[in-house]
């Protein structure tokens, strides 16, 4: 048996045993695929995939035990590859994040920055997408670090910790009635038109939920995953916008002098927690560490390190920053 049968196998599963788009991925033929698999199901004793022809149709109960075991030894695998970097190169090498909209273009600038200021020859390779997408890249080693508000603690894989809180604001045009209000309500915002985040992102669940619990229906008129598209739409008339607060801490356009004003709106739909992500198990690398720890006072080193060897956080040493 080797890495590469390893690798045909993982790959199937992860492409819903299609084997076509698994050669697509691995950049290899569809037979030679096919014959690496028989030859480990051979070697091992057992079936890991059932077939109806020449097609997978489902993995097996021992293929389920066989599927497990490859993904600690790629795992592993990774991590000898980073240890390596890490010892061979230790201010040099890529990191991988992966992020949301909000994340990568309001938080992310200025910890990146500092990165590359303390580690030079270390290049930032920066993917954004939903949360699912996130945490996907995440569990396929696509990225090491991820960041979002939503859906990573609901992936066991992933070892996820707080980095900051942060609350929603309502942006409406500067001549707009809401502007004259200092604490707008949920029946105000109901009343109104509404534009803000798709569903998945950026803590809309917290305003899905405020509205239903007070038995409000909002007419959103508009969804997007972008902080910035949103407040172009509020400045064309279209609606209230509801984005986070980190969207206009630094906007021109929402401060003094501005075309927009922003008014808080967390009292109504209360604090989110954004939170940064690993693979469990994986090895972290030295600047890694260093970019967690630039990117929030809450974490450090021994927190992280703790985390991710599965060791309870309810009672966090004095060292841990929190």
């Amino acid at each position: 048996m080797n890495l590469h049968q390893f690798r045909f196998v993982q790959e199937a599963a992860r492409r819903n045993l299609n084997l076509t788009e698994t050669a697509r991925a691995l950049h290899t033929s569809q037979p030679g695929i096919s014959k690496a698999i028989l030859e480990l199901e051979e070697e091992l004793g057992v079936d890991i995939f059932a077939r109806h022809g020449k097609r997978l149709r489902r993995v097996t109960e021992p293929g389920r035990q066989v599927l497990q075991s490859i993904e600690i030894i790629m795992r592993e695998v990774a991590n000898l590859k980073r240890i390596g970097e890490d010892y061979s190169r230790q201010e040099a090498g890529t990191l991988s994040i992966a992020a949301t909209h909000t994340q990568a273009r309001y938080v992310l600038p200025t910890p990146v920055a500092a990165l590359r200021s303390r580690y030079p020859k270390v290049a930032v390779s920066l993917h954004q997408g939903t949360p699912e997408d996130v945490a996907q890249m995440i569990l396929d080693d696509a990225a090491e670090v991820g960041m979002a508000t939503e859906r990573l603690t609901q992936y066991e894989d992933l070892v996820t910790l707080p980095c900051y809180e942060w609350r929603h604001v309502a942006v409406v045009p500067v001549g707009h009635a809401l502007a004259r209000v200092e604490r707008p309500t949920l029946e105000q915002l109901a009343a109104e038109p509404l534009i803000s985040y798709h569903p998945s992102f950026t803590g809309r669940s917290k305003i899905d939920a405020a509205f239903e619990q007070r038995g409000l229906k909002p007419n959103f008129v508009l969804e997007a995953i972008d902080s910035d598209v949103i407040k172009t739409y509020v400045r064309l008339g279209l609606g209230v916008g509801i984005v986070a607060e980190m969207a206009v801490l630094d906007d021109v356009l929402c401060g003094p002098g501005g075309d927009l004003t922003a008014r808080p709106v967390g009292h109504l739909f209360g604090p989110n927690v954004a939170r940064i992500a690993f693979k469990r198990g994986a090895y972290l690398r030295n600047f890694v560490y260093t970019f967690a720890e630039l990117l929030s006072e809450r974490l450090s080193r021994p927190l992280i390190e703790r985390a991710m060897l599965g060791q309870s956080l309810d009672q966090p040493a004095a060292s841990d920053g929190l």
